[in-house]
């Protein structure tokens, strides 16, 4: 099929991917005056007197705004907030169909950081959650920031944080399968952008301690040239300083993770890592190293952001089960504890038996994900005192 070319046509015949369905009857004048005037006067008071009942009395408990300015779209770059809104559509579709969540679609015109997090901040009060979709780096960090430190409701950017769950939890089954520890792998990161920087830091929560973080510049370190998130990660990754291009970096690691550009990593590369390496080519939709040449010259795991090849690794095993549990226990944050429980909720998923080399996390599909991923992300939300149920 011409993925392209389908799609486009269908598209044109859907005329929007999502539509809003009435959850309550309006055929006469009793159900009017119940869901419309004057019944409806009654729990406004209510609200009025008791803000959390806003979560009881509307739908607010379960609706997520899906926000983006249009910047970092896919991979197509700053396209602009109204040509984002096809993906925006499908990722509410996504939390729908895997989620039971709710989600709106919200294109914001402007790329200046205090207004667009004033914007969100102003409407924040109609939503359970905030999951902010493809905004440009550095500036998804400070908006991200800036919204944490003043909503009372979940903000989560899933190009940084849904990505680094699931590469996480392929990361914890990929090591289980070659024998290695977390704390004792040589693990490069190529890509500095949103997307590195959130895996970076959630596999240094996980137990990773020797990390080299590498962009177009060379590895992390002093003298090259950082913008202040990629300084701060340049800090606490890289301890002996090291410095050079991707292939230096690769030189004798276990893992090599891409979230960057197509075909830069060649065999020579992947034959001078470690044994049994674990390689990880996510650029989107060409990897760094196509998969068959990755485990012709040696690696042992090989997993993609594809899903025409083993081991996707997709976003989709994350988010809706990640707000469900969220918006389950009304959590007012998503925090480091609950990103941790979701990954190893998500790699307990494949069992001894099932797990090998092309089986590292459970398929986009089962439907044991969502509901898996949400109690655990619940739990960990009680337990570190977000949870307000």
């Amino acid at each position: 099929m011409n993925y392209a070319e389908e799609s486009l046509k269908l598209h044109g015949e859907w005329n929007g991917k999502i539509e809003v369905i009435s959850r309550v009857p309006v055929s006469n004048k009793d159900e009017l005056s119940l869901a419309y005037t004057p019944g409806v006067a009654a729990p406004c008071l209510e609200i009025q007197k008791d803000y959390d009942k806003s979560f009881t009395l509307t739908r607010r408990s379960n609706l997520v705004a899906v926000i983006t300015d249009g910047t970092a779209v896919l991979g197509l770059g700053d396209i602009g907030p109204e040509a984002g809104m096809p993906v925006m559509e499908g990722k509410c579709a996504l939390f729908k169909a895997f989620g039971d969540v709710d989600a709106f679609p919200i294109c914001i015109r402007s790329k200046d950081v205090d207004e667009i997090v004033r914007t969100i901040y102003l409407i924040s009060g109609s939503f359970g959650g905030i999951n902010l979709e493809d905004i440009a780096a550095p500036r998804c960090f400070e908006i991200e920031r800036k919204l944490k430190e003043i909503c009372d409701i979940p903000i989560f950017h899933d190009d940084q944080h849904g990505t680094a769950i699931v590469v996480g939890a392929a990361l914890i089954n990929a090591l289980r399968v070659v024998g290695k520890e977390i704390s004792d792998v040589k693990v490069v990161i190529n890509g500095a952008g949103s997307a590195g920087i959130a895996i970076g830091k959630h596999l240094m929560a996980l137990g990773v301690t020797h990390l080299k973080m590498v962009d177009k510049n060379g590895i992390l370190c002093e003298g090259v040239e950082m913008n202040p998130e990629q300084a701060e990660m340049a800090a606490v990754t890289n301890p002996e300083k090291f410095s050079g291009k991707i292939a230096d970096a690769l030189k004798g690691a276990d893992v090599f993770i891409g979230v960057s550009a197509p075909h830069i990593v060649s065999k020579e590369m992947i034959r001078s890592m470690a044994p049994d390496a674990v390689v990880f080519p996510m650029a989107n939709p060409v990897p760094e190293i196509e998969p068959e040449d990755a485990k012709e010259a040696g690696a042992a795991i090989v997993g993609t952001g594809r899903s025409d090849h083993p081991n996707q690794i997709n976003n989709v095993l994350v988010f809706p089960g990640l707000f469900r549990g969220a918006l389950d226990v009304r959590a007012k944050d998503i925090n480091q504890e609950m990103k941790v429980a979701a990954s190893y909720a998500l790699s307990g998923m494949v069992s001894p038996e099932e797990l090998n080399r092309e089986y590292i996390l459970p398929a986009a599909f089962d439907k044991r994900v969502g509901p898996t991923v949400a109690a655990a992300v619940a739990q960990a939300a009680r337990d570190t005192g977000v949870a307000r149920l």
